[in-house]
């Protein structure tokens, strides 16, 4: 077999962190008959808890350790955690895009675990006060630069993301992408202070949203003829990227010695990773989808976690797929709309008052990035669900049946409705469903662009040579209209 490489995640200081998975990798590789040896094996010991530390120079800096391995083959296959995920996959784009400048090692296979792909919700605290007091005890830095790239939204996370859903499929090229990650948090290692480590829908640090990479690209913008004096209709456009093997390991969490995905080194955890390691031909990876897809679903259907709280009764988590919508707000010439307003409505008439109770889990925004804002979506609550049933008494009922409430749109409120530039009030086209844009444990990137309305009164020529002042110009009537 070829060589594995490993690689951890941000701010990892020991490779502890690995835990006992590298060998048994190497022990469940030699009961299933491929040759993996101990010299075959390399942990990777990078540096993301420096603050100078950009994503550019662990791509630099990884590419120059490959070098240095003389693999005899050519290539390898590479076990990543956490960000050693977008490192990796960073690494591949600049080997693509630089290839003078970058060595031709080919990855055959990358198994992710619990990458953080499009970033976590625990990037800004990482950067805040209580990380930095965090890195302070550890006697490191927090790593702001690595930070950067992980805070969700972040333009560099999503110019890696838009540039795998606008590219063509890596395994029609032989090469096999796999996303593996845990389906709930670590209750014993839950931070009161900091609500994201328990959060449904999570590994406890990292969305498995945020971590798939069957993402979509979705724009909102006013088509041919759909331009209004008083409200534009959006049209909704959409593009889903290459198909990518996603595996929910049932009781996995980011981390922790007990759940951990990673250092807990779980049988589950190993089995997954060895049938991705034997693909070896695009037929085999549509297969190995295919079988993955069927166990989420069956994951999907014992969505009911009871967490025990001592002597009281155990606390209720009802685990339904959620979606992350990546939200960015700007005109057609690219100057973000600040201060707008994007409400999502429901039903044929389009209410704000019709929307399912609890369908928004949370919203984060960038001050840094005006127009830029990330959702966390109940898909289950959008889509509509059964009743669920308490798994102690089936007869009783956990939350009652959630009816549809599609189709789902959108109002998009400026903030500049008047003056010599401005925007107009928008909304989605009739007929549009916004609810098509959205997958279960799925990441999309919506663009909502408005016409930038420029009128006449901002350049005028004149024949009047007398002396006249224009500090208050009739704007006069928007150019093209």
């Amino acid at each position: 077999m070829t060589t594995l490489v490993f690689v951890h995640g941000w701010s990892v200081t020991s490779t502890a962190t690995y835990g006992a998975m590298p060998r048994r990798v190497q022990e469940a590789a030699r009961a299933a008959g491929l040759a993996l040896t101990i010299r075959d094996i390399r942990l990777s010991e990078y540096v993301s808890f420096d603050d100078t530390v950009t994503m550019g120079d662990l791509v630099r800096a990884f590419d120059h350790a490959l070098r240095d391995l003389h693999l005899s083959t050519g290539s390898f296959a590479c076990i990543t955690h956490s960000t050693g995920g977008p490192v990796v996959r960073e690494w591949l784009r600049a080997q693509r895009d630089k290839p003078a400048s970058h060595s031709t090692i080919r990855l055959s296979h990358l198994v992710m675990l619990a990458p953080a792909n499009f970033g976590s919700a625990l990037a800004r605290l990482g950067k805040g006060t209580l990380g930095r007091l965090k890195a302070w005890f550890n006697g490191v830095e927090p790593g702001q630069r690595i930070l950067d790239w992980l805070e969700l939204g972040s333009p560099a996370s999503l110019a890696l993301n838009l540039d795998h859903i606008h590219g063509t499929d890596p395994a029609t090229r032989g090469q096999f992408l796999f996303v593996l990650t845990g389906d709930r948090p670590d209750r014993s290692l839950y931070d009161h202070l900091n609500s994201y480590t328990g959060e449904d829908g999570s590994d406890g640090v990292v969305r498995i949203a945020s971590a798939n990479l069957n993402a979509r690209h979705a724009v909102l913008a006013v088509g041919d003829g759909h331009r209004g004096t008083a409200v534009d209709a959006l049209s909704l456009s959409l593009l889903r990227g290459p198909r990518c093997a996603l595996k929910l390991v049932a009781g996995a969490a980011h981390s922790g010695a007990d759940q951990g995905i990673l250092t807990a080194a779980a049988p589950a955890t190993v089995e997954a990773i060895l049938r991705c390691l034997v693909v070896h031909d695009a037929a085999a990876y549509a297969a190995l989808c295919d079988a993955f897809d069927r166990e989420n679903l069956a994951r999907d259907a014992d969505k009911v976690e009871l967490e025990p709280v001592g002597p009281f009764a155990p606390r209720v988590h009802i685990h339904d797929p959620r979606s992350m919508l990546v939200l960015r707000l700007a005109d057609d010439t690219g100057e973000p709309l600040t201060g707008t307003g994007f409400l999502l409505t429901a039903g044929p008439r389009a209410s704000l008052d019709q929307l399912p109770a609890g369908f928004l889990d949370d919203r984060q925004a960038d001050p840094a990035r005006p127009g830029t804002v990330t959702l966390f979506l109940n898909h289950a609550l959008l889509a509509g669900d059964a009743r669920v049933p308490d798994p102690r008494n089936p007869r009783r009922t956990l939350r009652p049946a959630v009816a549809s409430h599609r189709p789902y749109g959108a109002r998009v409120q400026p903030a500049d409705l008047a003056g010599l530039v401005h925007h107009v009030l928008a909304a989605s086209a009739s007929g549009e469903d916004l609810f098509a844009m959205l997958g279960p444990h799925q990441t999309t990137v919506l663009d909502v662009v408005l016409p930038r309305r420029v009128h006449q009164g901002v350049f005028r020529l004149t024949q009047d040579l007398s002396p006249h002042d224009f500090r208050h110009p009739d704007p006069g009537p928007a150019i093209g209209d």
